[in-house]
């Protein structure tokens, strides 16, 4: 019975970090399906890109707008879980500045690559709606990876090292009341941050197409 209910009680904090992580994703959805594809349909895009503006600085500006909103998703959702763990005195959260420094090394950084990954897609679509529809089906990335591993927990040691699967298992040490080793979650973010910055650049390249510059 013991071991039933520590099970159970571990799906619903894995359930739970599932739902924080897909607030990065959804953060910055409506900015970046408008910021791309919103400006091709309305036009728009070109005499921006008629300016004398590197390409890559206007991609980046477009990315941090997009950035700002899912890292604003993800802060609130994590203040709203720390709001509610406080005062009922489940699983509290273990205080101090290296946790809350563990915390932004190793799940922050999943907003810049949620923004990257929003921001390609919308260079792909040719109109908002579109782009929505592409958008909303992102946001099962999380939600597949997250439950793939809520229902199968320790699979693979590796997966700490993984986005979203590695920002999954520092949510889930917050909510157990664990602190995440500092090194682990550096790791995390700095190749979370660097295929974000990876994909910024494929979708900064993709301005350079005639068919995005064109809106044809």
């Amino acid at each position: 019975m013991v071991s039933m209910a520590v099970r159970v009680d571990g799906v619903l904090i894995g359930m739970m970090s599932v739902f924080t992580l897909v607030a990065a994703f959804v953060g910055g959805m409506n900015v970046a399906m408008d910021t791309v594809a919103g400006e091709r349909e309305r036009q728009s895009l070109l005499p921006l890109l008629m300016n004398p503006v590197r390409r890559r600085d206007i991609v980046l500006g477009k990315w941090l707008a997009v950035a700002l909103f899912a890292a604003a998703g993800l802060v609130l959702n994590l203040a709203g879980f720390a709001m509610v763990f406080a005062p009922a005195g489940v699983h509290p959260p273990a205080g101090g500045p290296r946790l809350l420094l563990a915390l932004a090394a190793g799940i922050l950084p999943l907003a810049l690559l949620a923004a990257s990954l929003q921001l390609l897609i919308s260079t792909i679509c040719r109109s908002a709606k579109e782009a929505q529809t592409y958008l909303s089906m992102l946001v099962f990335l999380p939600m597949g990876l997250g439950l793939f591993q809520v229902f199968f927990p320790g699979a693979h040691a590796w997966f700490a090292l993984l986005p979203v699967m590695g920002q999954q298992l520092q949510l889930e040490h917050w909510m157990k009341g664990t602190a995440a080793p500092f090194v682990s979650a550096a790791a995390l973010g700095c190749f979370t941050a660097a295929l974000a910055l990876l994909v910024l650049q494929v979708a900064a390249n993709r301005l350079h197409r005639d068919e995005i510059v064109y809106g044809y």
